[in-house]
């Protein structure tokens, strides 16, 4: 039997009095060193510290809520995965506390915890954290747990995943534009989380250009405007030799990018290849239309949905990885 952890065993572990640690945990950080602060949430995590309940208690009295993180509740994909996610557990009986994490590792750790205290059912949680110790508590304390979209490199294979064949999908596309008779592959990626989706999509597009002999170039916008892309983007462009593709790496970059495009009397495929993970089908309607690698976030947001209620329905945490594939849809931007 596991021994139910204090306010007194986390204040020993971090040096500080109990009365601090009841401040943490009650959101009270005015006049608090940043260092003691992170000193008491890291003890809370590493013993799996919850203030309101043991575990065996969590886990015996059934809320019908389960917890859903989301990296950033403004991007059109984190909205749609919610809603995916959503649609099933409504059916099932269930209500979501949705939480926004602003791909913030910290804000991660906090709504976690505080998803704990709220003795949930269960979590869906698209990550921030690269390191699933940012996510054992839940399974400490038998709570079910699925990743979704992103994903975590230490993640034991007993945890539920639901995410999509990035790393092939950018290996295939490398092969496409080798194909074409494109020479470099620029893209153009803004990683705001440490578990971005972009990583395996990098991963994929650099084992391609090396496959096929094609040069393999990035640009990160993240911390920067769009007066700085396009000039990061035409110095880089300036030094390349033959025929290049530009792929956005995740889709609210392409406009960006077509403003860019647009700056530079740029067109495509003519002067420069172009091509787009997601689009939430509005680029269709762009002149000849975008090559795009897409990604079904709703059907995601089942699948993790339903993943969940197994484990609900079967008291258990252990779950498996469901891979999707990306589809492609070929239009006359390459």
């Amino acid at each position: 039997m596991t021994q139910h952890t204090t306010i007194a065993d986390v204040a020993k572990a971090a040096g500080v009095s109990a009365t601090t640690v009841s401040r943490i945990l009650n959101g009270h950080y005015d006049k608090m060193r940043p260092a003691t602060r992170k000193r008491v949430e890291k003890a809370i995590n590493d013993l799996h510290f919850v203030p309101t309940a043991s575990a065996r208690l969590l886990r015996q009295n059934h809320s019908h809520v389960v917890g859903i993180l989301v990296g950033d509740i403004s991007n059109p994909f984190s909205s749609l995965l919610a809603k995916g996610i959503d649609d099933v557990l409504q059916q099932a009986g269930y209500d979501i506390l949705l939480m926004n994490t602003n791909n913030s590792r910290e804000n991660e750790s906090r709504a976690l915890q505080r998803l704990y205290q709220q003795r949930v059912d269960g979590i869906i949680v698209q990550p921030n954290s690269r390191y699933f110790n940012q996510f054992s508590s839940a399974i400490h304390h038998d709570i079910p747990l699925v990743i979704v979209d992103r994903e975590v490199d230490d993640q034991p294979s007993t945890v539920g995943k639901v995410t999509s064949a990035n790393r092939d999908a950018c290996y295939n596309l490398g092969k496409i534009l080798y194909q074409k008779n494109y020479q470099n592959i620029l893209t153009v990626s803004a990683r705001f989380a440490e578990a971005s989706g972009q990583i395996p999509r990098i991963a994929g597009l650099k084992v391609a250009a090396a496959d096929n002999g094609l040069s393999y170039h990035n640009i990160e916008t993240r911390g920067h405007d769009r007066n700085w892309l396009t000039k990061a983007f035409l110095q880089q462009l300036n030094e390349l030799k033959g025929k290049t593709a530009v792929v956005s790496l995740m889709g609210p970059i392409l406009f960006d990018l077509l403003a860019i495009f647009k700056e530079l009397n740029l067109s495509f495929p003519e002067d420069i290849g172009l091509v787009s993970f997601d689009d939430w089908e509005w680029s269709q309607y762009v002149a000849n239309g975008i090559f795009l690698l897409k990604q079904d976030m709703e059907l995601m947001g089942n699948l993790a949905a339903n993943k969940l209620l197994t484990q609900i329905n079967r008291a258990s945490t252990v779950s498996s990885t469901t891979l999707l594939p990306v589809e492609i849809v070929a239009r006359q931007s390459l």
